[in-house]
């Protein structure tokens, strides 16, 4: 067996290196064209109707300021459509149709659209709302998200261009600094959205609507087929169909869309169990139209690294079984024993590709995006390295459901209304929102332990450069854990459950 659990290692290694080199391209094709700024190529001579289009459900912390955000838009009244779609089932609704009257006294054209059947979720209620859109283009906006007043006239020439079917604008973050997992998510986001997005779309390549803070031609979103929703991300589902239709996209990573991070792991944690399932789903579902179609071979293969890349969850969780394996029964081979370099020619490449270019992937985004104090994201990259380990059981359970057809329902990360200006944190513990409790964190606790152990066995052992490698698997699993675990004692169940009744008093 030594030879086996040595090679399926390095297989393993490699495959998470391949993801890695992924990186680094994209980092090239991201200098290469940064400074290929997108323009219009004509302007409106009379603006055309907008439809903003606000998907909620149950959302009574953020619903009210999205609204007053909404009606802050720098956009002619006249030409401008407001529809919330709302699927709640709380109080969320009152709030609603009383916001909605107050916009209506004001003037603004706004319809409250409630449902009562939430089917095909978010998907569903965007091609409900779509059947009463007065616009030809949507500008679609989470509840959580605060839009900048120019951001319509910023984005709404580019669809002079009739074959530009979506134009999608970059978050921001409004509670990046709110604590520790806020500000690596925000390292994660700026990664996707600063780098892979700004690459894919000006190297030619396919690049997705992102679910909110973009706007769409509502002759695209049919000539693809409408909204579907026989996956969680609805959003990449439909840009690839519509790009596969011959539609052009623009992202316009100039333009910012500020929104609201979660603030606690298990809110994280759902979030990232449904992008990760749902790219699954939508790599199961396009991937085959796309080496079908004519696109040139680089697209083809940039979209397969792309929808596949989720994938790299399930070799890491296969690498958490094979680390101890390959420590405890190292082949005795003599080549090994005469060169032991042989075995640091393999390991240092695949460090680099594997972990350096990933450093260097998130480095080069905070750069561009906060020029002066990019410097200062350093030390949160070991956090940021850890926390993507001890994700690795949250979200290869997620791949491994997309892939044998575990049928979930749409579930909604809670938000609490937090912004830069507001850092109370009674808002976020108090609330009845709280995502759904698993059993996944007790594998994690598990997981941690045992590397743990492997760590101090190689300290044990004087094999420093080992141990230090192995370092953010503990600490990453810890991480992931035990907030979440946290949560599950009953002493902290009933102090959220009184902290709710005095907010209610």
């Amino acid at each position: 067996m030594e030879w086996t659990w040595y090679i399926l290692y390095f297989l393993v290694l490699i495959c998470l290196a391949g993801y890695g080199f992924h990186r680094l391209t994209i980092i090239y094709l991201y200098l290469k064209h940064s400074k290929d700024v997108p323009q219009p190529r004509k302007h409106f001579e009379e603006l055309p109707i907008i439809t903003v289009q606000l998907p909620v459900f149950n959302e009574m912390h953020v619903v009210e300021r999205l609204l007053e955000k909404v009606s802050q838009l720098d956009y002619p009244k006249d030409k401008l459509h407001i529809q919330l779609l709302d699927d709640s089932t709380d109080e969320t609704t009152e709030i609603c149709a009383r916001e909605i009257k107050k916009l209506q006294d004001k003037g603004f054209d706004a319809d409250y659209i409630h449902r009562t059947d939430r089917t095909g979720f978010k998907a569903g209620a965007l091609e409900n709302g779509m059947k009463y859109a007065k616009g030809e283009y949507l500008f679609i906006l989470d509840a959580d998200f605060v839009p900048n007043p120019d951001v319509l006239q910023k984005t709404i020439h580019y669809f002079a261009d009739e074959k530009i079917g979506m134009i999608q604008t970059r978050w921001g973050h409004l509670n990046r600094n709110y604590n520790m997992l806020t500000r690596i998510q925000a390292m994660f986001l700026d990664g996707h959205l600063e780098l892979e997005q700004t690459a894919r779309n000006r190297s030619g390549r396919f690049f997705t609507f992102n679910g909110t803070g973009g706007m769409w031609r509502k002759s695209c979103i049919q000539d693809a087929g409408g909204w579907e929703h026989d996956t969680l991300t609805e959003d990449m589902d439909l840009s690839y169909r519509a790009q596969l239709k011959g539609w052009r996209f623009i992202f316009l990573k100039e333009v910012e869309t500020p929104a609201e991070l979660p603030v606690d792991m298990d809110g994280f944690k759902s979030q990232q169990h449904r992008w990760t399932k749902g790219s699954i789903q939508c790599c199961k579902k396009c991937l085959l139209n796309i080496w079908r179609s004519d696109y040139p071979l680089n697209v083809k293969l940039e979209a397969t690294a792309h929808l596949t890349s989720n994938f790299a969850y399930l070799a890491l969780i296969l690498l958490c079984f094979l680390i101890y394996p390959k420590e405890e029964f190292r082949p005795q081979w003599e080549l090994l024993q005469n060169y032991p370099w042989i075995e640091h020619f393999l390991n240092i490449p695949i460090f680099f590709f594997g972990s350096v270019s990933v450093a260097l992937f998130y480095l080069v985004a905070q750069k561009a995006l906060r020029p002066g104090q990019w410097y200062k994201e350093i030390f949160y990259l070991p956090c940021l390295l850890a926390l993507g380990i001890g994700m690795s059981v949250n979200n290869a359970k997620a791949v491994l459901e997309a892939i044998f057809n575990h049928q979930t329902g749409f579930v909604r990360t809670p938000k609490y209304g937090i912004d830069k200006d507001k850092k109370d944190k009674k808002q976020a513990s108090s609330s009845r929102y709280k995502a759904i409790k698993s059993l996944t964190p007790f594998l994690e606790l598990a997981f941690a332990f045992f590397f743990s152990v492997v760590v101090i066995s190689n300290i044990i052992d004087e094999k420093w450069l080992t141990a230090v490698l192995l370092s953010p698997f503990p600490v990453g699993f810890f991480y992931t854990s035990l907030p979440s675990l946290m949560r599950m004692l009953p002493s902290r169940g009933k102090n959220e459950a009184d902290a709710i009744v005095d907010e209610g008093k």
